[in-house]
């Protein structure tokens, strides 16, 4: 019998209760998911890919134990496909908050399925308490000194007050 691998990729700048959510289904379909944190400089992400990734794996240590034993998170900088490759998976994971990223997903899952037919992409759609929330939107919030403890675990909550702190002091130069 062969381990059916997963990869949910993202930026995950940060990761929200939304991703979680993602993760702990997903892990219920593959024997062995990687989480992929992609580089994506191109987003200007807000913490760096080995933050994220330190983020990521922190967050996991919080879920299912039984779950977490299955989880492995990784970093990656090229093809999408490469990756999946490279990890030995057989299925990508993409998470659908509304009819807007569907769109999107669908057309990136074409053209994943040109680049590697061997390769299948999994759709679970958001629970209905996180479909609104994504990682633009908290920044966002946080930055403006909203509350994101709905959004994001306490854990993740504090890195982004700790982050906006310093962003804020590094602006107020004497």
């Amino acid at each position: 019998m062969t381990t059916r691998v997963g990869v949910y990729p993202g930026t995950f700048d940060p990761i929200t209760n939304g991703h979680a959510d993602i993760i702990l289904r997903a892990v219920k379909i593959v024997d062995r998911l990687i989480v992929g944190v992609a580089r994506n400089a191109g987003k200007g992400p807000m913490f760096t890919t080995d933050e994220r990734v330190e983020i990521v794996r922190e967050e996991l240590k919080h879920l299912d134990p039984e779950a977490a034993k299955r989880i492995d998170v990784r970093p990656f900088d090229n093809l999408l496909m490469h990756f999946a490759i490279e990890v030995g998976a057989s299925v990508i994971i993409r998470g659908l908050r509304a009819v807007s990223d569907f769109e999107y997903e669908f057309q990136m899952a074409g053209m994943n399925n040109r680049l590697n037919p061997n390769i299948e992409t999994v759709f679970l759609m958001a629970s209905d308490k996180y479909q609104f929330i994504s990682s633009r939107f908290v920044k966002e919030i946080g930055q403006l000194g909203g509350d994101v403890s709905h959004f994001v675990s306490a854990r993740v909550a504090a890195r982004l007050a700790e982050r906006f702190a310093l962003a804020s002091k590094s602006a107020v130069k004497p």
